[in-house]
C-alpha cells in the first residue's frame, strides 16, 4: 500500500477517534418547561454535572450561566406556559448563559438539583400584586341607582390552576402525616424526623388542596400528637372521605436506597423490603405484643375488608398510586421504586380509595437534606396534588360514593 494512503487512512481514523472521545465530553443539557398549578417549572437535564451561577439580571429575567470546561450542547423547544415567555441561550467565551424571560415581574423563584441525571430545576411562583385601593371620590349628592345594584365583582380566575367542579354536597379529603408525639418514625443522620417532615408536606398538601379543588381537607393530627392507627382510619370513616392520603418518609439499612414508592392495600406482600416496612409503620406503641402473622387477626382483617366492600376501592387505590407515583417520579426527579402493595393497617380498616405515600428516604443523606428544605416539601405536596386531580378526573365524584 502507497505511504501516502496509508497516512490518509491512518488519519481519517485518527480524526472519528478524537471526534468519539469529543462527543463523550460534550455536556449534552435539555431544557423543558411545564406548568404546575403553583408554580412554572424550568428543568436543565445534563449528562453532566454543571458549575452554574443563578442570578436575576432584570425584573423579568432570571440567568443561568453554566461554566464548563468541555462543550455544552443545549436543546431547547417552542415554550408554552402562563409565566414563562421563553428561554434563549447565548455564550460568552466558555461560559453558556440561558436567560429565562417571565410574563411578569410580580414573581419570586426557587432552585436545587438532583443527581442521576444531573437536574438543575428553578420554579417560577407568580406574586398576587395587594389590590390597589381607589382613590376616595367626592359624595354625590344623587348616586346613580345603577351604580348601587351593580353585583360585587368575582374575583379574577387563575386559569393556570386546574380546578375540579364537584356536585352540591361536602366531600372530604383525609390526609394522615405518619408518626407523631413519642412515635417519631425513621430518623436521619442529621437528626431529622419523620414526623416532622410528613406534618410539614401534609400541612402544604391541604393549603393546595383547599385552594384548588372543592373538598373539605381533614387532618388525622395537625401538630405533634400521637395519633393510634385506628384513629386514623377512623378520621376518614367518620367524615364519609372520598381519599385518604397517609404519608411518610422511608428508611432503609442501606444509606443507598433512595426514591418514592406509593402503596396501596394487600394482606399478603411477597417482597422482604415491603414485609419490614409495613412491620415497622404498623408497630406503634398501641400494637406491641400484637402478632401481625396470628390467623385470628388476620381473619378479623379480612371481614373487615369484606364488610366495607374495600374490594371495590383496590382498583381506585390502585390507580391513585399509579399517578400519585408518576408525579413524584416527574416532579422530583427521584428514583422510581414503583407501585407496591403491602398490609399496612393504616390502611386497612378504610372505607374508601387509600394510599401511602413514601417520599424519599431519610437514611439517605442526600435525600435527608432534600427533605428538610421548604421548596422540596413544596413539589412533594404538589405531586400528590397533581396524582390526586389526575385520580379525580378517571373517577367522576358520583363513583366515590358508598
Amino acid at each position: 500500500m502507497p505511504r501516502s494512503r496509508y497516512r490518509i487512512q491512518a488519519g481519517f481514523v485518527g480524526a472519528l477517534l478524537f471526534a468519539s472521545l469529543l462527543a463523550q465530553n460534550i455536556a449534552r443539557v435539555r431544557v423543558m418547561v411545564r406548568d404546575y398549578a403553583e408554580f412554572s417549572r424550568v428543568t436543565l437535564e445534563s449528562t453532566q454535572t454543571l458549575t452554574f451561577t443563578i442570578a436575576r439580571r432584570t425584573p423579568g429575567a432570571i440567568e443561568v450561566g453554566i461554566e464548563s470546561q468541555s462543550p455544552v450542547h443545549i436543546q431547547s423547544g417552542p415554550v408554552t406556559s402562563r409565566l414563562i415567555r421563553s428561554v434563549s441561550m447565548s455564550r460568552q467565551g466558555s461560559r453558556h448563559i440561558l436567560t429565562i424571560d417571565a410574563k411578569t415581574e410580580s414573581y419570586t423563584f426557587t432552585h436545587f438539583t438532583v443527581g442521576n441525571p444531573f437536574q438543575l430545576i428553578l420554579d417560577l411562583r407568580e406574586v398576587e400584586r395587594p389590590a390597589e385601593t381607589p382613590s376616595p371620590k367626592p359624595a354625590e349628592k344623587k348616586p346613580a341607582p345603577a351604580v348601587e345594584e351593580k353585583p360585587a365583582a368575582a374575583p379574577p380566575q387563575d386559569k393556570g390552576r386546574p380546578t375540579v367542579p364537584l356536585s352540591s354536597g361536602g366531600r372530604t379529603i383525609v390526609i394522615d402525616p405518619g408518626h407523631g408525639g413519642m412515635e417519631s418514625g425513621a430518623k436521619g443522620k442529621s437528626g431529622t424526623l419523620e414526623k416532622d417532615i410528613t406534618l410539614a408536606i401534609s400541612l402544604k398538601l391541604k393549603s393546595i388542596i383547599e385552594r384548588n379543588l372543592a373538598f373539605r381537607v381533614v387532618l388525622t393530627r395537625d401538630k405533634d400528637v400521637e395519633v393510634l392507627l385506628e384513629n386514623r382510619a377512623a378520621a376518614a370513616n367518620n367524615n364519609d372521605a372520598q381519599f385518604f392520603i397517609s404519608i411518610h418518609a422511608n428508611g432503609s439499612y442501606k444509606k443507598s436506597s433512595s426514591g418514592s414508592e406509593t402503596f396501596f392495600l394487600n394482606l399478603n406482600a411477597t417482597d422482604e423490603d415491603v414485609r419490614r416496612l409495613a412491620y415497622f409503620e404498623n408497630t406503634q406503641t398501641e400494637l406491641q405484643g400484637r402478632i401481625a402473622a396470628d390467623q385470628d387477626y388476620q381473619d378479623d382483617i379480612r371481614m373487615i375488608l369484606w364488610d366495607m366492600a374495600q374490594a371495590a376501592y383496590i382498583r381506585q387505590s390502585s390507580r391513585l398510586a399509579e399517578l400519585v407515583q408518576a408525579e413524584l417520579n416527574g416532579l422530583l426527579g427521584t428514583a422510581n421504586r414503583g407501585i407496591k402493595q403491602a398490609p399496612f393497617k393504616v390502611l386497612t380498616e378504610v372505607a374508601c380509595p387509600a394510599i401511602l405515600v413514601e417520599v424519599a428516604f431519610l437514611s439517605n443523606p442526600e435525600e435527608e437534606r432534600l427533605l428538610g428544605r421548604e421548596e422540596f416539601q413544596w413539589n412533594v405536596a404538589q405531586a400528590i396534588y397533581q396524582g390526586l386531580v389526575n385520580t379525580i378526573r378517571e373517577f367522576p365524584a358520583e363513583s366515590l360514593r358508598r
